[in-house]
């Protein structure tokens, strides 16, 4: 298949044409050197799923998520992790001046100096059901936020396409427009032999002369409409510039397929995309945030342990030594500690009622979720089968004033038909056959989003 592209680049090759009357507001960028390149490693025009691969590595939303996926994984981790013991050193040294107790017992006006030193653990045995529950949320957290990076990636994806068609939209504006200007320029040519014979008017070659300026601001202005969507996307991409840069312009055939219908494509959207998988993981999270405030009506058992041991001296006194006292005074100790909820100023009984309002909160999210996917499907549906509709009826006109030109431009070359008939017959099939064109990649495009909304790999 034979493979055409723009790029901001090509834009040189035209300016020559439409330099004359271009306003100059138009920006025709210079040529890039090999350094200056767009994407190092790169070459040539861009296909749609090369933009999409790149997008999804590059751009800062989509890692942004991506960072909320792997805080929600370390959230995982730490919860797990609690259900282990804990390991805990402490040593102070203390000095105390005047009135202290000696190793006799007896209190003397002496400084003394203390050291003690504790290693201890505790381990939890049953916290009201809270740590299993407080996994199970984090798990829920975890499902959720890989969802919404799913979904940013999804809608990357989207974005990627909808300006790759804009390009492409513009791409076919600004062929016709040069088309344009070839057959005017031409025509001005002519004209001027005609007046040199005397076979033609100066007011017929003025009048060819200013049809021929308004095909180059044309040309000028879809050039800037251009650069722009060219720009759009390359920002999409986070490019660090947009020179260079172009994309593939794929052979189009858009053959009329036979439409899903919304409900059909509801149902496996429903099931598959991921902004409404993340709702649900949420849900199933607001039910478990339930649960985990309930863990507050529940006793708390916990076991802890441990070995200390401490150093006394008295200033001026004999003591034993700092070994001897730490070996005489080695003490471990084991304890097990029971906590009963009696009365909690009802603050247990408020967490756990607003934690029901929460998850009632997020079933209608859910399904807000829902109604917003069915909307954008039906959307979708209505935008494909209008689509279908301009397609055949814009291929029945361009194929019609596609005959009446080559009449008209045989007349008018016989000398049956005067300029302003020959240039309206030429507009109509210039515009017919951009509008055929445009049609095929919208009802590509449309017909395409469908099958995105079923799963399916959104590509052309």
């Amino acid at each position: 298949m034979v493979r055409k592209y723009i790029s901001l680049a090509a834009f040189v090759a035209v300016s020559a044409v439409v330099s004359a009357s271009a306003p100059a507001s138009v920006l025709v960028p210079s040529s890039s050197s090999a350094t200056d390149s767009v994407e190092v490693g790169h070459h040539g025009p861009w296909s749609l799923e090369e933009c999409v691969t790149y997008a999804l590595d590059h751009n800062i939303t989509v890692k942004q998520q991506d960072i909320s996926a792997r805080s929600a994984e370390l959230d995982l981790n730490t919860a797990l992790n609690s259900r282990l013991p804990d390991l805990n050193a402490n040593a102070s040294e203390s000095v105390s001046f005047g009135r202290g107790l000696s190793s006799q017992n007896t209190y003397v006006n002496k400084t003394t100096t203390g050291t003690s030193m504790n290693l201890g653990t505790s381990v939890p045995i049953f916290q009201g059901f809270s740590i299993n529950r407080t996994i199970k949320m984090n798990q829920l957290n975890l499902q959720a936020a890989t969802q919404d990076l799913e979904k940013a990636k999804d809608d990357i994806r989207v974005a990627v396409a909808q300006a790759y068609v804009q390009i492409l939209y513009d791409t076919e504006i600004m062929d016709v427009a040069n088309r344009q200007i070839e057959i005017d320029s031409l025509q001005v040519i002519r004209l001027e032999a005609m007046v040199s014979s005397g076979k033609a008017s100066v007011a017929e070659l003025s009048q060819q002369k200013a049809t021929l300026a308004k095909s180059r601001l044309t040309a000028a202005q879809a050039m800037s409409s251009l650069n722009l969507a060219l720009l759009d996307l390359s920002q999409l991409l986070e490019l660090p510039s947009p020179e260079s840069f172009s994309v593939v312009i794929p052979e189009v055939s858009a053959e009329l397929a036979l439409i899903s219908n919304p409900e059909d494509i509801y149902a496996q959207a429903v099931a598959a995309k991921p902004s409404v998988k993340a709702e649900m993981f949420r849900l199933d999270r607001a039910s478990a945030n339930v649960n985990l405030a309930k863990s507050s009506l529940y006793p708390t058992l916990s076991l802890s342990g441990g070995i200390g041991s401490n150093y006394y001296k008295v200033l001026d006194v004999s003591a034993d030594a700092f070994f001897t006292q730490l070996s005489n005074n080695f003490s471990p100790y084991v304890s097990l500690s029971l906590s009963i909820p009696i009365f909690t100023r009802f603050a247990t009984r408020n967490n756990i009622r607003s934690a029901e309002l929460a998850r009632q909160n997020q079933s209608l999210q859910l399904e807000n979720v829902k109604k917003t996917l069915y909307k954008e499907i039906q959307q979708a549906y209505y935008n494909a089968l209008a689509a279908q509709t301009k397609l055949s009826s814009s291929k029945e006109a361009m194929k019609s004033a596609e005959d009446a030109f080559v009449l008209v431009k045989a007349k008018y070359e016989n000398g049956k038909s005067n300029i302003t008939e020959f240039n309206e017959s030429k507009n109509s099939f210039l515009e017919s056959d951009s509008n055929y064109v445009q049609a095929q990649f919208e009802y590509l495009y449309q017909t395409k989003l469908l099958d995105f909304y079923k799963g399916l790999p959104l590509k052309f």
